[in-house]
This record gives structure tokens, C-alpha cells and sequence, in this order.
């Protein structure tokens, strides 16, 4: 079995993609309808690659410990630059002061799309994961913010 693909270099082949679908979007549907597809069908697929990673989880159990650890796939190959300020069973707070990701979408001229593109993902990947864990993130480096704050939060089934 082949090893797996860093993240940034996925999200660089999928961009290559979908860049110029967009834009063959926008030329037929308009810009507004355009976006509203790719956001749609980019969530659905986080769902489903959470479902996937759950599926996997040690025990066929997934909890904000094991999250966590799937963060080395997303920073791999210094993809992203993260201050840890809390990791714990219920908490997990970090910024990400680079991001390649948004580097990438910005030298491909798809920087106006990099949002649908990967941050997305993020919250709704919990959904397919584990609907426990949620999602708070008030600025983003790819919308023009000096850093991105992610603030996890694991509920348990009693919360």
C-alpha cells in the first residue's frame, strides 16, 4: 500500500481541479450560485472524510486525544505554523501563525475561494468525526487575520 499524501500536497492537486471548474461555474451560473455549489459539495466531502477517519480510530472510538494526533497530518511538511495553548480530553486551543495553505491558494490565484477550499473543512470534518466536538474560529489568515483561531471543544454525551 502507497503511504499517504501530505494534506498540503492533496489540497494543491485538488485545487488544480476545482480552480478551473469554479471558474466554469461562474462563467454559467455566476459567481454567487457558483460558490454556493463548491461550499456545499466541500462540506460534504469533510463530512465524509471525518466519517472515514472515524471509522478508523483506535477501538472504534474517537475522542478529542485522538483528534488531536490527527493534527500531524494537516501540519505535516510545515504546513502550518500552531501555538498550542490548551490540549486536553475536553479542550484543545491552538493559533496558527502560517499557513501554507493559504500561501498555496493565493500564488494558484485562488485565494478569493482558499476559504471553501480548506477552512471549511474544519469545523464540519467534526461532524462526520464526532459530533461532540465543535468548532470556534473568529478569524482566519486566509480572510486577512494575522493568525487563525481554532477552539475546540469536546461535549460529552451528557453535555
Amino acid at each position: 500500500m502507497s503511504a499517504e499524501l501530505p494534506t498540503l500536497t492533496k489540497r494543491r492537486l485538488q485545487a488544480q481541479v476545482i480552480g478551473p471548474i469554479f471558474a466554469e461555474m461562474v462563467a454559467q451560473l455566476g459567481e454567487e450560485k457558483a460558490t454556493q455549489i463548491l461550499d456545499a459539495a466541500i462540506r460534504k466531502a469533510a463530512i465524509a472524510e471525518g466519517k472515514e477517519f472515524a471509522r478508523k480510530a483506535p477501538g472504534g472510538k474517537t475522542s478529542m486525544a485522538d483528534f488531536i494526533k490527527l493534527y500531524e497530518l494537516w501540519t505535516a511538511d510545515g504546513a502550518l505554523e500552531m501555538k498550542v495553548l490548551t490540549a486536553t480530553d475536553e479542550v484543545f486551543d491552538f493559533d496558527i501563525t502560517r499557513c501554507r495553505y493559504a500561501e498555496t491558494y493565493k500564488e494558484m490565484g485562488l485565494g478569493k475561494i482558499g476559504h471553501l477550499l480548506s477552512c471549511n473543512r474544519d469545523g464540519t470534518f467534526c461532524q462526520g468525526y464526532d459530533p461532540n466536538i465543535t468548532l470556534e474560529r473568529k478569524q482566519t489568515i486566509m480572510e486577512g487575520a494575522t493568525c487563525c483561531t481554532f477552539r475546540y471543544r469536546y461535549r460529552g454525551s451528557g453535555t
